[in-house]
């Protein structure tokens, strides 16, 4: 492939090493049937890749760390999986899916209590319900939803997060767990999770999943994915940077990439977005600004035990990079 454009970019990650960044640019870039031989046979090269082994190694031990354990725990693992391209269906990854079901559908969310400061929100077990709006981290059944159902895992149980993120869905369509009693707006870090995860088990729902994550995306879409609808300003200047993996975070591309899952990128309030991503692109393609995570395999807080690439503002991570051209492919702003 040759020419001006995107194409030498594509061409320089087409050669990558790393199977995933190659099933995401062949798959979701170049158009290549996803049940292909060829795709198949670097589906199952991921699998068994050193950095699904070395993803897979801390859930595996005999000392493995908490579900949610920032970034070592199954939670974290199976969402890389999902982002990696790991095939679908693999019955050695169900000991983990038990971890998940048990983690996200214990008794203490299906509890509710009434609570009117701060203080009172943490006292007691449960979720707080403060004017009318749940507090609750909904990004994490949010986010097991939708790496289950990538991931091929999902179940009935599946049924019953999505309950739960209806169950907890604000009147302006998004979530929030602030406990400060005033905050009335949804977040964006809470609702971009559900909001996916919601849009990728909707194929087992009767409608209800995906008339939520519409309506989810109307939070970002009426702040054009990064600006107060009041100034027209950024809403936080992360918003504007480049991070791999986001994790529970919020930025421009994580925000553009729920879009496209739902479809929503031919929506004209996309467009500042996109404009944004295209301004931030460097001339071997776009960069991770900034990162959530140290690489170590000790388990720690905010550990991760693979590197996603590095951060520069000179120099182009291909992980970002795969993503960015994802995004500009399903937007029809992509030029090879």
């Amino acid at each position: 492939m040759t020419g001006g454009g995107h194409g030498p970019i594509v061409e320089t990650l087409m050669a990558c090493a790393e199977p995933s960044i190659r099933w995401k640019i062949r798959t979701q870039v170049l158009d290549e049937d996803p049940a292909s031989a060829g795709i198949l046979r670097l589906r199952d090269e991921i699998r068994h890749g050193d950095r699904v082994r070395r993803l897979l190694a801390p859930c595996l031990s005999a000392d493995r760390p908490p579900v949610y354990a920032k970034w070592q725990g199954a939670h974290w693992v199976l969402a890389a999986l999902a982002d990696l391209g790991y095939p679908p269906g693999d019955p050695a990854l169900h000991p983990l899916r038990e971890q998940i079901f048990a983690t996200w559908l214990d008794e203490s969310y299906y509890l509710e209590f009434e609570a009117t400061t701060k203080s009172a929100a943490y006292r007691r077990r449960g979720v707080p319900v403060m004017r009318g709006r749940y507090r609750r981290c909904a990004s994490q059944q949010g986010n097991a939803l939708r790496f289950l159902a990538t991931l091929g895992l999902a179940d009935s149980r599946s049924d019953a997060l999505a309950e739960r993120l209806l169950h907890w869905q604000w009147p302006d369509g998004g979530w929030n767990c602030d406990k400060n009693p005033a905050a009335g707006t949804s977040s964006f870090c809470e609702t971009l999770l559900p909001m996916r995860g919601l849009a990728a088990y909707a194929a087992r729902d009767d409608g209800a999943a995906s008339a939520a994550a519409r309506r989810a995306a109307e939070v970002l879409l009426a702040r054009r994915l990064a600006y107060r609808v009041s100034t027209g300003t950024l809403i936080h200047p992360e918003f504007a940077k480049l991070h791999c993996p986001l994790y529970w975070h919020y930025d421009v591309l994580g925000g553009l990439t729920g879009m496209a899952e739902l479809g929503l990128l031919g929506d004209a309030r996309c467009a500042d977005a996109l404009d944004l991503l295209e301004s931030l692109q460097l001339a071997d393609g776009w960069p991770a600004h900034a990162r959530y995570y140290q690489v170590s395999t000790d388990i720690a807080h905010h550990h991760d035990s693979v590197d996603w690439g590095g951060t520069s503002v000179r120099r182009a991570n291909p992980w970002v990079t795969a993503a960015a051209l994802a995004v500009l492919k399903a937007a029809g702003r992509l030029q090879l």
